[in-house]
């Protein structure tokens, strides 16, 4: 199986709530460079964080891909989420996309190639990573690729 996971683009400095910040032009012009790495694959869900940013990345590659599913929500997905409650939820057989937030994905590449958090894997707005093993359990996954945009 693979699993993709995919920092939120560029978001607002500021605004009412961390949660509620928007991506901006240059986090859109990002989302879609580096959704086009992922036309051809065989997604079979896009998870992602509440978080506008996320959600708002989420349906850009959504369009992109011209997927049917709508998008599943999450509350597991945000920033401090913890990677062994995203294992826990993540049961699945299908190829994914995760959407979500630093420092949670660069601790969740890290768990699920090494099986520990001490080495976060460095991912910048936007950047995409690939991930591939029998099942997305903590140290039996290889990381493929990371894409920055």
């Amino acid at each position: 199986m693979k699993v993709w996971i995919l920092r939120h683009g560029e978001a607002q400095a500021h605004a009412r709530t961390d949660a509620e910040r928007n991506l901006t032009e240059h986090g859109r012009a990002e989302v879609l460079r580096s959704a086009a790495h992922l036309i051809g694959q065989p997604l079979g869900a896009i998870i992602a964080s509440p978080y506008v940013r996320a959600q708002q990345t989420a349906q850009l590659v959504r369009h992109v891909l011209e997927f049917q599913a709508d998008i599943v929500t999450v509350s597991w997905l945000t920033p401090d989420g913890d990677v062994r409650q995203v294992l826990e939820k993540l049961d699945t057989d299908d190829d994914v996309l995760l959407v979500s937030h630093q420092p949670l994905v660069g601790s969740l590449i890290s768990f699920l190639q090494h099986g520990h958090q001490r080495q976060p894997q460095p991912m910048y707005t936007a950047s995409l990573a690939q991930l591939e093993g029998d099942f997305p359990l903590a140290g039996l996954m290889s990381l493929v690729d990371v894409k920055n945009p």
